[in-house]
């Protein structure tokens, strides 16, 4: 059973201060490549990054064999994001997508498999830092058009993961689960 990785990388960073896309840490590691390296580390087949806002800037900086796709001018919201990685996903065979955003440069692989663990087309799971949703979160792909179906505006899928009862996978041993919305 594969695992489709979705690195969504589309957004302005507004509160960032730029394009997380082209994020680097302070050792002037890649934000992308880590997610990327991070995906591929616990076995997600193809990883998928999904580009908007500094895309041109951001897709040489994309690993080697890594599926890109552009979120469309215009619609840079995480609906669209999302959406546009599952729909990637659905190009491949693989039964979930693990999604994960570009700005938690230190997620570990390890708790990417702990969500990713009995990986199926009907899961629905997301990491939970003592208690707190997080990141990564793996959906099933029976979940995928109802998904995309019911994102809108710059949402993500949390509330489709609430009301459809997702598995919370406690991870806080493993990371402190927080992103990165500003640079300091």
């Amino acid at each position: 059973m594969t695992v489709c990785g979705v690195v969504l990388a589309a957004g302005a960073g507004t509160r960032f201060g730029g394009p997380k896309a082209l994020a680097r840490t302070a050792a002037g590691e890649s934000w992308l490549v880590l997610a990327v390296g991070t995906l591929r580390a616990a076995g997600c087949v193809p990883v998928v990054v999904v580009l908007g806002t500094g895309a041109d800037e951001a897709e040489p900086l994309v690993p080697t064999g890594t599926v890109v796709v552009r979120v469309a001018d215009g619609y840079r919201e995480l609906s669209a994001s999302v959406r546009v990685g599952l729909e990637a996903a659905a190009g491949s065979s693989a039964v979930a997508a693990l999604v994960v955003p570009v700005d938690v440069p230190e997620l570990p692989a390890s708790a990417c498999r702990r969500v990713m663990r009995r990986a199926d087309g009907a899961a629905l799971r997301q990491a939970a830092y003592r208690g707190r949703p997080g990141h990564p979160v793996l959906i099933g792909r029976a979940h995928w058009p109802r998904v995309a179906g019911e994102l809108a505006g710059d949402r993500g899928a949390g509330a489709y993961l609430r009301a459809h009862g997702a598995e919370r996978v406690e991870c806080a041993d493993l990371w402190h689960g927080r992103d990165r919305d500003t640079r300091d």
